[in-house]
């Protein structure tokens, strides 16, 4: 039951995002090109799309952190850090970047993968391949003095 919910709530996720336009890089990319505000050329739709999402996730998360444990799971992994470490500094600039190269980011990049798109594919490699390359240098020894244990969202 609950692989099936978790696919239907992926399914409506990424339709969601086809719908919006956020798996199109070019409307993404016009989005972030706030340069074409004098011009006009500047696309605000996204901004809609953000703010729905906002919406959507405050109500959803007020509504289900009342609730004593989530229907599938024993109980709610949520992070208990408060502080700012360099991690958590570079990994959204990092996000950023190639966000604003790429035009995607990774849930618009894989429903991208199922119109067959070459710059999809070549997205989601080179975020796997960053994915792994980021996990191997946080366990370099001469880094984990800047690297903090594990947490249960990590494993």
């Amino acid at each position: 039951m609950a692989i099936l919910v978790q696919f239907a709530i992926g399914l409506i996720f990424g339709i969601g995002l086809i719908v919006s336009g956020m798996s199109n890089p070019a409307k993404v990319l016009n989005f972030l090109d706030i340069g074409g505000i004098p011009a006009g050329t500047w696309d605000a739709s996204l901004a809609f799309v953000m703010a729905g999402a906002v919406a959507v996730t405050f109500i959803g998360f007020s509504r289900v952190l009342k609730l004593a444990r989530p229907f599938f799971a024993d109980r709610f992994y949520l992070p208990t850090r408060r502080d700012i470490d360099p991690r958590i500094v570079a990994g959204p600039a990092i996000f950023g970047i190639g966000w604003g190269l790429a035009g995607f980011c990774p849930g618009p990049a894989l429903t991208a993968l199922g119109f067959g798109s070459v710059s999809a594919v070549i997205f989601v490699a080179a975020m796997c391949a960053g994915m792994v390359l980021a996990r191997f240098i946080a366990h370099l020894p001469s880094l984990t003095r800047f690297v903090t244990p594990a947490d249960p969202l990590e494993t």
